[in-house]
């Protein structure tokens, strides 16, 4: 029991410290991505990386996520941005236009567009989750989600026990299917009703997986940038 309580601490401070580094400074205003921005049922991404290229898919059920991310692809805002913070046994998280520029040790989550997203919470968070950083319940109790940082779920099997325990704590009613899944293939149910996954990994999980356990420093930066450029296909 103490060491289920100390995951779930540790759960949470990852929470907190994801959710500040995904935040806006610019501007508190929630607005939508631009009108003229389409998308198809089937809307698939590619970030391409020096360590591989990560297949993304977008989901119909969180349009104004997947707008938003279409027309930043279409305007080549996420071309040269960095992973600037990954951490092993939970995700990969990118997104920052800071991030382009960026000196060796400099701390990086705070840039964005200067607009945030509607929170569009449902989907739920499996290995391979493509989901939008936030700032903390404290400063947006709303949950709207950055307008450009993005997560990817790394975790992979969940025990049982922790799983059941999680879902007591939320009072989350999950699927037989969803459980199996959490179990089987892995994923973050603690973060489960408190940020949007807008998409999922399709092709490329174990570049994912290498990315997350690349070397890093205190403030969980790879020490060697790992640049991105997001185009759609």
């Amino acid at each position: 029991m103490k060491k289920l309580v100390l995951i779930f601490s540790l759960a949470q401070l990852l929470v907190l410290v994801s959710c500040n580094s995904g935040g806006e400074t610019a501007t508190s205003t929630e607005t939508t991505a631009a009108s003229d921005a389409s998308a198809t049922s089937e809307t698939m991404l590619l970030i391409e990386t020096g360590m591989g290229n990560i297949k993304v898919k977008l989901y119909d059920s969180t349009p104004q996520h997947r707008d938003n991310f279409i027309k930043l692809a279409k305007e080549g805002f996420y071309d040269g941005t960095l992973f600037h913070r990954v951490i092993p046994g939970f995700m990969i998280q990118g997104g920052d236009p800071d991030s382009k520029t960026a000196q060796p040790g400099q701390a990086l989550g705070r840039g964005g567009p200067g607009y945030t997203i509607p929170a569009e919470i449902g989907a739920k968070h499996f290995r391979g989750a493509l989901s939008a950083a936030r700032q903390p319940d404290q400063v947006n109790p709303q949950r709207a989600s950055s307008g450009s940082q993005f997560y990817i779920v790394q975790n992979g099997p969940v025990p049982e026990e922790q799983f059941n325990q999680m879902a007591q704590q939320s009072g989350i009613q999950y699927t037989p299917e969803e459980k199996d899944y959490y179990l089987k293939y892995g994923g973050t149910p603690f973060l489960d009703g408190q940020y949007t996954v807008f998409g999922t990994v399709v092709e490329g999980m174990e570049v994912v997986d290498k990315i997350a356990m690349a070397q890093r420093d205190q403030a969980d930066r790879p020490l060697e940038d790992i640049k991105m450029k997001v185009k759609i296909l």
